[in-house]
């Protein structure tokens, strides 16, 4: 399964809402790891650009890539700025200025990202960017119809390290691994079906109702009842809103005491399960169920979420790669990335998963006609700030 490859040492920068995780791997063990207060770094970037530089002798660095790309490095851009606010975050200058007024946690990451991208872009380290489940070509262009979010950077991450688990847990080949990844993080969840060892569905934070901080999916109508929305709505609206508190912790408290709060957890743990029914259709040969991120952390959601996914087949917690111990699992999955794009240990199973043949930007696939002005505009940040645009499109 893993061929000879050369030795590649390789860091991964995970931008969680919570906590920016940075992930150091040698072959498939952790070397060295790190978690970062997200606000530290909005308030900072050069704390984790000290925390970069003092982990010598990387070779390669899978850089926080928000909504994806794909595969581009820091040779390949020109303007770090334009590349990071609207190509990987989707987030106009204006936008992000008007959001930071807001002082919401949620918008943190956007200012932590934006900063840390310009500043490795400015240090000239060796950093590529991912892509998204949106992007992958293993994913049929009929299920990416009017989508963006099918699953983040940081969720593509974590199903590659999931295939990797389901491999080396049951001793199959990549081709034998067909299974649902569940990603339930501070902020957003993720449904993503693995084929095959190939992602071939997905359904993003913004596709899955509701999450600790979004509102998930949501009826155009309310939509249209909400009349002019900002970038910060996107991670309002969820369960926090509704048990008035952005700690988890209470949250779970204030659960058996508030109704609100009780069917805001409900809805969440439901939308799960109709999220991976739905994803389910894609891959009917899936016979296992990987969980993953900081809710599940949680006895409490962890037994609850697993009770009520049995029904589709096996469940269990995604195991780490060897070392780990405080980083999530997006950020061993986003140094297995960076690993594989350097030909090293996992080489074989980012070829596997097509990720250097991922093209184009997330709004390609909307045809709403509301959305033309926006599309218009991101094609042209990509003009505007890579050196050979007509290459990645």
């Amino acid at each position: 399964m893993l061929g000879d490859n050369k030795m590649v040492r390789a860091l991964g920068v995970d931008p969680g809402t919570k906590s920016f995780d940075i992930v150091v791997i040698e072959e498939d063990k952790v070397i060295a790891e790190k978690s970062i207060p997200t606000e530290d770094i909005a308030k900072d970037p050069d704390v984790l650009i000290r925390a970069v530089k003092e982990l010598e002798n990387v070779d390669i660095i899978a850089g926080p890539s928000g909504y994806g790309s794909p595969v581009i490095c820091n040779k390949d851009i020109k303007d770090p700025r334009i590349f990071a606010l609207e190509i990987l975050l989707l987030t106009p200058k204006e936008q992000l200025e008007k959001g930071l007024k807001t002082r919401h946690a949620g918008i943190a990451v956007y200012k932590a990202l934006a900063d840390v991208v310009e500043d490795l872009w400015r240090e000239k380290l060796n950093v590529c960017y991912i892509p998204s489940v949106i992007l992958l070509p293993t994913v049929p262009v009929y299920r990416k119809i009017n989508k963006i979010d099918m699953g983040t950077a940081d969720k593509l991450a974590v199903a590659a390290l999931a295939i990797y688990d389901y491999s080396s847990y049951h001793g199959t080949s990549y081709e034998d691994a067909s299974f649902i990844v569940v990603e339930m993080g501070y902020g957003y969840n993720a449904v993503i079906g693995v084929k095959n060892g190939k992602v071939v569905d997905g359904l993003g934070g913004t596709l899955v109702s509701p999450g600790f901080l979004t509102a998930g999916s949501l009826d155009l109508e309310v939509a249209a009842a909400g009349g002019i929305w900002e970038r910060t709505d996107v991670f309002t609206g969820g369960v926090s809103v509704a048990c008035k508190t952005l700690s988890v912790e209470d949250a779970l408290e204030k659960r058996s005491k508030e109704v609100l709060c009780n069917n805001a957890f409900e809805a969440m743990i439901e939308g799960i399960v109709k999220a991976v029914a739905s994803v389910k259709l894609s891959v009917s040969n899936a016979d296992e169920i990987l969980l993953s991120g900081r809710l599940t952390r949680y006895p409490r959601i962890y037994k609850e979420i697993v009770s009520v996914l049995e029904k589709f087949g096996n469940v269990r917690k995604l195991r780490g790669l060897r070392g780990a111990r405080i980083a999530k699992e997006a950020g061993q999955g986003y140094a297995l990335i960076g690993n594989g794009l350097a030909n090293g240990y996992f080489n074989e199973l980012t070829e596997h998963l097509e990720i250097k043949k991922a093209r184009g930007t997330t709004l390609d696939w909307l045809i709403h006609p509301r959305t033309e002005m926006f599309k218009k505009r991101i094609r042209n940040a990509f003009m505007r700030s890579l050196r050979e645009p007509k290459r990645f499109l």
